[in-house]
């Protein structure tokens, strides 16, 4: 999943980047609105992680913007503010969850497991499919009972298969879930990565459509 951070602090902003990578997932972190609302119009995020103080104003004014135009892509809040005013402002106006600073890095990347589960209208953490059991949370994979090991792009590319069941994802949206700004794709990056996924998995669990994209079957 391509996830969007907004996110002014240096020290807090790279150790959220980091872990959220590390999870398996994409991340452009920005530090300014007006440069969020230009990512948001480009780029198709999964998620939002969004700091409240920023230097060129407040990101509840995003959020509420963002809620205007009818876009329902989901936010985490991320402030130091812990009053449960404050709380009740970010949620009403539109914010999926409210996480107060200092937080466990842990504990956000859960967060964004739920709410990209919510989101994606599977509130399951297990998905069984074919002869694999699939907890995409704890990142465990078992096919007919024994574990299979994914590296973290071969995850990030099962959960964007996932969370369109039975539909053709193409190459470029499995680019963009797995490739920020900063981060160069290769020409056959993603054939390498759905051909190592694909020996796992088993050779039909995922079907090729030549010049369109991939399919999970059986989802």
């Amino acid at each position: 999943m391509r996830v969007l951070l907004i996110e002014d602090e240096p020290a807090l902003g790279a150790a959220v980047e980091e872990h959220i990578r590390d999870a398996g997932h994409a991340v452009d972190r920005l530090m300014r609105l007006d440069d969020a609302e230009a990512a948001l119009r480009a780029v198709e995020y999964g998620l939002v992680l969004l700091d409240l103080n920023l230097p060129d104003g407040s990101g509840i004014d995003l959020l509420k913007s963002m809620r205007r135009q009818g876009d329902t892509r989901p936010v985490i809040i991320l402030t130091a503010r812990d009053q449960i005013r404050d709380r009740i402002t970010g949620l009403n106006a539109g914010a999926d969850d409210y996480l107060v600073k200092p937080f466990d890095l842990d504990e956000l990347a859960a967060r964004v497991a739920a709410v990209a589960r919510r989101s994606g209208g599977n509130p399951n953490t297990v998905i069984r499919l074919r002869d694999m059991e699939i907890d995409s949370t704890a990142r465990v994979l078992r096919i007919d009972g024994k574990r299979t090991d994914l590296t973290a792009r071969e995850w990030a590319i099962l959960d964007e298969l996932l969370r369109r069941p039975n539909a053709v994802v193409s190459k470029e949206k499995l680019e963009e879930a797995l490739y920020s700004f900063d981060q160069e794709v290769e020409s056959n990056t993603i054939e390498v990565h759905v051909s190592r996924l694909r020996k796992k998995l088993g050779k039909d669990a995922i079907t090729t459509i030549r010049g369109i994209g991939y399919r999970l079957e059986g989802a």
